[in-house]
């Protein structure tokens, strides 16, 4: 059992979890980009996103605001 506001090693390895999907997202994105289909850019920003937000939401379920 964790206490909010406290880091443990398993918020840290689904934090991490959930930083590699925003990362391969976001290189997914930096792809299409690249190689100028939009199509898949559209669709990658969207999942780049939903990564984010997964991530900010895990966070503040932790008591780990990012609001000052």
């Amino acid at each position: 059992m964790s206490i909010r506001g406290v880091i443990d090693d398993r918020i840290l390895a689904k934090y991490r979890e959930l930083l590699d999907a925003e990362t391969t997202a976001f290189y997914e994105i930096e792809h299409a980009y690249e190689e100028g289909d939009r199509e898949h850019f559209l669709y990658d920003m969207t999942r780049w996103k939903s990564a984010i937000e997964a991530k900010l939401s895990y966070l503040e379920s932790c008591g780990l605001s990012t609001v000052v």
